[in-house]
């Protein structure tokens, strides 16, 4: 691997203008924007389809930590367009304009994955700790990485430093892989719940879950784009060490 990134920097280094490494940021681009098309597309699909039990997203919600005698959570409307979350520094579920009063598929979907990273946190789901633990080294190689690299560039500086902002940028995309097991855990919990409690019929927890799987697909993608910039990044930093 090694190997085939030091030829590319060379070859990137001998292209002249064209900075070819700007396809790996377009293509992660379009990857990204055809999942956001995706979750969109699912969700609107399922937000117009009413769950048999009547129930809003806050009422299954509020069930669900009820049935695992989970009574320290409460559950919040807040505003945005799917801005749900859960805060585990202030055990609160989150819940959006479109998710908190509704009682579609999409809806309920969404109120139970979150539930499902509730449950995560109280059973000490152990992706989710590791997360957790990333988010401040996360937070700062994302803002950081960058912007080092294109300094060193610009000021012509030591090749270590384009090195330094790759290793810190490389903890944003590690934060971002540790992210997806997470997220696949909570909407399996989710639709596990969602049938085993009667929320939803048999045929209605595939609507809820055609939407969790477009969601989980946002995930996948940014993970996938963040490689791709990081493997530009890396071969801009070797090509700097060549000169």
């Amino acid at each position: 691997m090694d190997e085939m990134l030091n030829q590319l920097a060379a070859n990137a280094s001998a292209a002249g203008g064209f900075d070819w490494t700007y396809i790996l940021v377009a293509l992660g681009a379009l990857l990204s924007m055809w999942a956001s098309n995706k979750v969109k597309s699912a969700y609107s699909e399922f937000a117009g389809v009413r769950a048999s039990c009547g129930l809003s997203g806050a009422d299954v919600a509020r069930k669900i930590l009820s049935r695992n005698a989970i009574s320290d959570v409460s559950v919040n409307h807040v505003a945005g367009e799917l801005t749900d979350h859960y805060d585990p520094s202030r055990r609160v579920v989150n819940l959006s304009d479109a998710v908190y009063d509704s009682t579609s598929l999409a809806a309920i979907g969404v109120a139970a994955h979150e539930c499902g990273h509730v449950l995560q946190h109280y059973t000490g789901y152990a992706p989710l700790k590791i997360r957790t633990a990333l988010v401040p080294a996360a937070n700062i190689g994302s803002k950081l990485g960058i912007p080092i690299i294109l300094a060193s560039l610009a000021l012509g500086l030591s090749p270590i430093f384009a090195q330094v902002g790759v290793w810190l940028f490389s903890l944003g995309i590690l934060f971002q892989i540790v992210t997806l097991p997470v997220e696949f855990d909570a909407s399996r919990r989710a639709l596990i719940m969602l049938e085993e409690y009667g929320i939803l019929q048999r045929g209605e927890v595939a609507g809820s879950k055609k939407v969790l799987s477009a969601a989980a697909m946002t995930y996948v993608a940014a993970a996938v784009s963040a490689v791709a910039q990081l493997i530009r990044l890396i071969i801009i930093a070797k090509s700097q060490s060549r000169r």
